[in-house]
């Protein structure tokens, strides 16, 4: 059994000012053009002279890269009437210049579609799901690629048979898998969706438990259905039955996790005393447990069986305490409990496991009770919010 140390930063005269701040990541946005053959310097001067280089300089503020990128695409536009019919519908329906910019970028195609046949449509048909004026404007400008496939092969069999699946009029769902999983819409591939579909309710995910699945993890339902099989048997194998409620949790987790970064979990749980089995166990009782990285499941651990001095045990049988965030629930609520105990407050000191699972306005009810140290406690509570 490894012998657990408290690190300087758990330390009991700390806690009070104990934070964690998350690490910050780097960005690196890369942009790139596909290259074309190079051209000479007279018909770059003829493309970027050209009505609808101009148009998208001027009229959308592209850069005269990205003017020039899409005006090699298109060098025998001579007008660009039929581009200014496009903006000006996007601009009626309300679309934001950057939206229409933003939509043109990603499919510039639809630059010349045909109003009249082709958009109003599909934009009618976003719009009988709610979505209106900028909203229209900031889903569609991301999911451009919607407005260049088919609305009678792809668009109205994709909002049927998703409609189904989620089993409820809330829109608002429906539009949210549509925002992940445009490029497996436009691409058509309906009988694959259906088949997935098909798969998942014969292994007994059925309901509020497909219509979740669906909502957290759309590209399951695109995966082939070989692999999609492989997946659901790698879940099974591990104990999981088709009539628990645990399943789409395990095939979520599982689907995002390699083997090998899940074995790396299971040895970090290792390290700290917990054996096979016991990984075992605390998978089946919440396999989202594994999907954050090793240093926050690090973190975790060593927060409650060091400082907290929880039990091993206790953690296997309830392994959704590690699950909390330890910044905004975990750390400000022992805060508040340390402060309870040093000054007494309580002749039976409350169970720390227990105020865990207190909703945040039971537990601003609980510190209420104590009406001379309420200032104090509450800012406890929030000090983490002070540095944010």
């Amino acid at each position: 059994m490894q012998v657990l140390k408290s690190s300087s930063v758990f330390s009991t005269p700390h806690f009070l000012n104990f934070s964690l701040k998350p690490k910050s990541f780097i960005f690196l946005l890369y942009y790139s053009s596909s290259s074309s053959s190079p051209c000479s310097s007279s018909s770059s001067t003829s493309v970027s002279n050209s009505p609808l280089f101009n148009y998208l300089v001027k009229n959308l503020d592209f850069t005269e890269t990205q003017a020039l990128s899409i005006a090699n695409r298109y060098p025998n536009v001579k007008s660009f009437e039929k581009p200014q019919s496009v903006d000006n519908f996007f601009r009626n329906v309300g679309f934001s210049n950057a939206q229409i910019a933003a939509s043109v970028r990603n499919v510039p195609q639809i630059l010349f579609a045909n109003v009249e046949t082709e958009l109003r449509p599909k934009i009618k048909c976003f719009q009988n799901l709610g979505l209106m004026g900028t909203h229209l404007g900031k889903f569609l400008s991301r999911n451009s690629v919607l407005l260049a496939c088919s609305l009678d092969k792809k668009l109205i069999p994709s909002i049927q048979i998703v409609k189904r699946v989620l089993g409820n009029n809330e829109n608002k769902d429906l539009i949210k898998v549509f925002d992940r999983s445009n490029g497996f819409i436009a691409s058509g591939r309906i009988l694959k969706l259906s088949r997935n579909i098909e798969y998942l309710e014969s292994c007994g995910i059925v309901g509020s438990q497909l219509s979740r699945l669906l909502k957290r993890q759309p590209r399951i339902f695109r995966m082939r259905q070989s692999a999609l099989r492989d997946l659901v048997s790698r879940v099974l194998d591990m104990g999981f039955s088709t009539d628990s409620r645990m399943l789409i949790h395990a095939i979520h987790t599982m689907n995002r996790l390699s083997e090998q970064t899940l074995k790396k979990k299971w040895e970090l749980l290792k390290s700290f005393g917990f054996s096979e089995n016991d990984c075992l166990d605390m998978f089946r009782k919440a396999p989202g447990l594994f999907r954050p990285s090793e240093e926050k499941m690090k973190l975790g651990i060593v927060f409650f069986m060091s400082l907290a001095k929880v039990d091993k045990n206790v953690l296997v049988s309830r392994p959704h305490l590690l699950m909390n965030s330890l910044e905004d629930r975990v750390i400000p609520r022992y805060r508040v409990l340390q402060i309870i105990k040093v000054k007494k407050l309580l002749k039976k000191e409350p169970s720390f496991l227990n105020l865990l699972d207190y909703k945040e306005r039971e537990f601003l009810q609980f510190i209420s009770r104590f009406t001379d140290h309420v200032e104090e406690l509450l800012m406890a509570y929030k000090a983490h919010l002070l540095h944010t």
